[in-house]
């Protein structure tokens, strides 16, 4: 009682008694009391006295990991090779490492038991337990190596690439026997494999798998040839598709845009007969509007005209006698070119005329003088196309417009009889088709769309409504 124990670090200490282990120690230093030893207290009752003395044992367990502890099959396996049931002679050798798991049963299962353990350093102790347990790993090796093979389906010539699985089953089930008494494997290592090289089955099987390996390889081959073959296809397949559908959007806006033009030039035509129908509508309106107020005044057109006839008749006979001493004769003469030139301009017809005669037939008029025109230059009356004094051209007539009101010929600017001013004129175009003089937003003839009217421009230099890019004055180039 009250000995010293002190306890390493990576030990344990099993105090026993005449034979029984009583408790276990971790590192550090302990006083053997009764206090610190309940177990012993129960099975013995010590002296009362101090200097009672009794028997014990103490054991040291190193609980360090104990590296590199080789193992092997002392003779060959027996394997059959799945693939061509050919029966073969196979060996495997390795490390493992090895710790106590539990001291109490290391202690009294395998060190209190054996009498072939070594206690006098820690190699000769490894090789004891080593020794111990050889035949252990032998038979676990020996009965599930070919077993491992056949389920990992691992082929003998790559068994090399594959000793990381068959090492982690082999430690699942060594693990249980090792455990049993007290010590665990950490780690398991197969490292080698004794393979059969001069059997002759084996090297039959080595041929067989070459030639396998060779088939892989063609068939490897014919499958990449395969892809990529049916990838050409889906590609032209696709392009195919894809020209196809350009095509079908082609002729769809094609047939998208045909109908608009059409539908344009239809709304067009409708625009315009409707404009013509309102034109002719608003003449006849205007017409009627005048009928109804010469109706309203107690005369008619044909009042107006033998009016006008009588205004012409009364003009001629006081022209008579004045043709320098023509005679009567002239006079008449004279009188009928008035009345078949009044006739002419105002459209007098034979029933105007005939009750100014009392005739049921006019006499034939005569035939209406050619208009002459005024030149520049003083000359009057000329008939030709140029001047005889100063050699001018004949000025083109005038342009003459028609009045929303009714008024028809109009010359000036504003109408005399409403006010409207004269309209502008439409702006035409001419398209690349050939087709001139064109007022519409597309051309009838081939459907074009009226190009877009250029933005007019300023220059800084003081040019208005210019079109180009550049000025004709300074060359100034425009602003974008």
């Amino acid at each position: 009682m009250g000995s010293q124990l002190i306890v390493h670090e990576s030990q344990e200490a099993i105090f026993f008694r005449d034979g029984q282990a009583l408790d276990l120690f971790g590192p550090g230093r302990y006083t053997l009391e009764t206090q610190q030893l309940p177990i012993l207290e129960k099975l013995y009752s010590l002296p009362t006295d101090t200097e009672g003395t009794f028997h014990s044992e103490v054991y040291f367990i190193n609980k360090a990991v104990q590296m590199a502890v080789k193992w092997g099959t002392p003779d060959k396996i027996r394997f059959i090779d799945p693939l061509t049931m050919t029966p073969l002679e196979i060996g495997a050798s390795g490390e493992l490492n090895l710790a106590v798991k539990d001291s109490r049963k290391l202690i009294v299962k395998l060190v209190g038991t054996t009498s072939g353990i070594a206690w006098g350093d820690q190699a000769g102790f490894t090789k004891s337990v080593q020794n111990a347990f050889r035949p252990l790993i032998a038979n676990t090796v020996k009965a599930n190596l070919p077993a491992v093979i056949k389920e990992k389906q691992i082929d003998l010539l790559e068994i090399d690439e594959r000793v990381n699985e068959i090492s982690g089953v082999l430690l699942e089930k060594l693990l249980p026997g090792f455990e049993e008494y007290g010590l665990t494997i950490p780690q398991f290592y197969v490292t080698h494999v004794v393979l059969p090289e001069d059997d002759p089955n084996f090297k039959r099987i080595r041929e067989l798998h070459t030639v396998m390996l060779q088939s892989r390889v063609y068939q490897a081959e014919a499958a990449v040839k395969t892809v990529q073959a049916q990838s050409e296809a889906t590609y032209r397949t696709a392009q195919e598709e894809s020209k196809a559908a350009i095509a079908a959007a082609q002729r769809k806006a094609e047939l998208e845009r045909q109908t608009t033009q059409t539908e344009v030039a239809r709304r067009e035509a409708e625009r315009k007969l409707i404009e013509a129908q309102a034109e002719a509508q608003a003449q006849r309106m205007a017409g009627l509007t005048e009928a109804e107020i010469m109706q309203a005044k107690g005369y008619n057109q044909k009042d107006v005209l033998q009016s006008e006839v009588q205004k012409a008749y009364a003009a001629g006979l006081g022209q008579m006698g004045s043709n320098g001493g023509g005679g009567a004769l002239g006079d008449i003469a004279g009188l009928g070119v008035a009345l078949g030139a009044m006739g002419g301009v105002i459209g007098m017809t034979r029933e105007a005329v005939a009750p100014m005669f009392g005739q049921t037939e006019p006499p034939a008029a005569a035939a209406p003088a050619a208009e002459g025109w005024n030149c520049a230059c003083g000359q009057k009356g000329i008939t030709d196309k140029f001047c005889p004094e100063c050699g001018a051209p004949k000025p083109a007539p005038a342009e003459t417009w028609d009045c929303a009101c009714g008024v028809k010929g109009l010359t000036g600017k504003f109408c005399p009889e409403c006010g409207s001013p004269r309209p502008a004129p439409a702006e035409t175009w001419d398209c690349a088709c050939g087709a001139t003089g064109l007022m519409g937003k597309f051309c009838p003839e081939c459907g074009a769309k009226r190009p877009e009217k250029p933005v007019a421009w300023d220059c800084s230099c003081g040019t208005k409504g210019l079109t180009g890019k550049f000025c004709p004055e300074c060359g100034k180039k425009k602003e974008e």
